[in-house]
């Protein structure tokens, strides 16, 4: 075995963990620099943070948009990013209980950036703004509640009694809160 046989058959055993690490550095430093840029620059009525020292889950916050049944209610979503983020979506789900036609009961969320339209040109910012503008505009032909779906084109009035009666409970319950 020659010197260059070694040193290669060295490089090929460092390049597996090292694959791996970078790998995570690369999760890491996205999720920092997304965090920094929501920081210096988030657009009005989204937020999010990494919860505690674990920067692969986030806490996030939106506002209901004007002129849609959910104004002036803010709820919290739960962000949990995989090791092969950005290639992968996080997993979003709402923590506050919502009444949406493409949102069910345990918060999970039907949004084609969620799933199969996801690209890693995504990021926390741009999920949440499409989850702000998703609250007044849902997509009525894939919905997860059908009741929703049908009140939203309806019943406006009823589909508001029923978006503030879920949120009142969340109130009420402390559900929402972490």
């Amino acid at each position: 075995m020659t010197t260059s046989d070694i040193s290669s058959n060295s490089e090929a055993k460092i390049s597996t963990p090292s694959r791996s690490s970078t790998s995570s550095a690369n999760v890491t430093k996205r999720l920092q620099t997304e965090l920094m840029s929501l920081m210096m620059s988030s657009p009005p009525g989204i937020s999010a943070f990494p919860n505690d020292e674990n920067l692969l889950q986030w806490t996030a916050t939106i506002d209901g948009p004007d002129a849609t049944p959910y104004a002036g209610l803010s709820f919290k979503l739960s962000f949990e990013f995989p090791n092969t983020y950005p290639l992968t979506p996080p997993t979003v789900l709402f923590k506050t209980p919502i009444y949406h036609p493409n949102i069910d009961f345990s918060g999970r969320i039907c949004l084609d950036i969620l799933k199969d339209k996801w690209s890693a040109i995504y990021n926390v910012q741009s999920v949440l703004l499409s989850l702000q503008s998703l609250l007044g505009e849902p997509n009525n032909a894939s919905p997860l509640n059908g009741q929703a779906a049908e009140l939203w084109d309806k019943d406006p009035v009823e589909y508001k009694r029923l978006v503030l009666a879920r949120h009142r409970d969340d109130e009420e319950t402390g559900l929402g809160s972490f």
